[in-house]
């Protein structure tokens, strides 16, 4: 009877979560009203790209899910651009807002409990820029798929298990080029198959997903979102269910589609390998926040943020015997109830006095390497390009 009696400290009560759910629907409610208006002006969502050289500009992001017992900062002032033509690779460990990031660019985060409450994220489709935040859900459908589209994290449940391979990839086609016929359609599938690597384009076209290996799968959800030659492709995990020959195999097939096509990948993945061998800008992400980025070569070559360092620590390495692989102590913060110093610091060995302050701001270590850490902070050649707190920027919702 005495663990009923001692109070946990995780414990919430009905009538605080009641009160909780209540105020999260007011704001919600109020933010969808806004969305759901008919007639939305192009004031609102056509915007300016800062580099028209970038296909996509994140903009002090925020992305909040208002569930029952709080609000969750999925992600929480995320700022990276995307260069055309480019691989930019966002790392980090489960849990730090990749996906939530890349589904925020689609508008396909759950709602109404998973809100973009504050930001842009500007989508450049060269002849027009869009601040996706605003883009009513009408041209969104136009956009998805035919300007930017996903490669799903797990190709066993992306595909549909009722409807044949052939009509799940001519679904796309057919949805964003009305005036092709059936045949003309059926033609350009077999082609994206082929383009994809499936030799027996005609027999696969034919089949349900079940009757295809994860590799195959894979490939088809790649066939998927290229069909449309998207300026922007979003590979959430890839390469996360198949075998290392496969892998290698898909992540040499997308990066000789990319140039094929032109476009840009926004790469997502924990795996530094995936990073190392594919992307030409790295963007590392712990607790809802960027907390170093960089091109490969110097994310790689000279990682500067504590977080950044235990990731490549953790990495084994072949050759070098060790009689137990590092990792990272301690845990990640409650995404509820965040602090207001440093997210790392708690879990951070190389932490220092001017750690227990605010949270850091970004410091410039080059033209093209930034990171939020206060051990760079007094570095002649560095300079706070920011000084970004927790509840600062004049976010109600928070």
């Amino acid at each position: 009877m005495a663990l009923f009696g001692k109070k946990n400290a995780n414990y919430i009560s009905a009538k605080e979560t009641k009160r909780i759910s209540k105020e999260n629907r007011k704001i919600t409610s109020e933010i969808e009203k806004k969305r759901n208006r008919k007639n939305i002006p192009e004031s609102e969502y056509i915007t300016t790209m800062k580099n028209p050289e970038n296909v996509v500009e994140f903009d002090n992001v925020h992305t909040y899910f208002f569930t029952d017992i709080g609000t969750v900062k999925a992600v929480d002032g995320v700022s990276f651009e995307i260069p055309q033509g480019k691989t930019v690779g966002v790392v980090g460990e489960s849990g730090c807002g990749k996906s939530v990031t890349s589904l925020s660019l689609m508008q396909l985060v759950q709602r109404p409990q998973g809100q973009t409450v504050e930001g842009e994220i500007r989508f450049n489709t060269g002849d027009k820029a869009y601040n996706i935040v605003n883009t009513p859900s009408s041209i969104m459908q136009k956009l998805r798929g035919n300007e930017l589209s996903m490669i799903f994290q797990e190709p066993m449940t992306a595909l549909n298990p009722v409807f044949r391979i052939g009509e799940q990839v001519d679904e796309i086609t057919m949805l964003h080029n009305p005036d092709m016929s059936k045949e003309q359609v059926k033609a350009r599938t077999i082609e994206m198959l082929e383009m994809v690597g499936i030799a027996n384009s005609e027999g696969v076209y034919k089949m349900y997903p079940h009757e295809l290996s994860g590799g195959m799968r894979q490939r088809v959800c790649i066939a998927i979102g290229l069909a449309c030659n998207p300026r922007l492709i979003i590979a959430d995990e890839p390469t996360t269910a198949l075998d290392v020959t496969i892998q290698a195999q898909i992540l040499d097939l997308m990066r000789n589609l990319k140039d094929k096509i032109n476009s840009s990948i926004m790469l997502i993945t924990h795996d530094l390998g995936v990073i190392a061998e594919m992307a030409d800008y790295v963007v590392v992400m712990y607790a809802g926040r960027v907390v170093e980025k960089g091109t490969a070569s110097e994310i790689f070559n000279h990682p500067s943020h504590p977080y950044t360092i235990g990731l490549m620590r953790s990495k084994p390495v072949v050759g070098k015997k060790v009689d137990k692989l590092y990792s990272i102590p301690g845990k990640v913060p409650n995404p509820i109830d965040m602090p207001d110093y440093c997210y790392f610091r708690d879990r951070c060995e190389l932490s220092c006095d001017k750690c227990q302050g605010s949270y850091p701001g970004v410091v410039k270590l080059s033209p093209t390497h930034e990171v939020s850490c206060y051990r760079y902070a007094d570095r002649p050649e560095a300079g706070w390009l920011a000084t970004v707190h927790p509840g600062e920027g004049g976010n109600a919702h928070e």
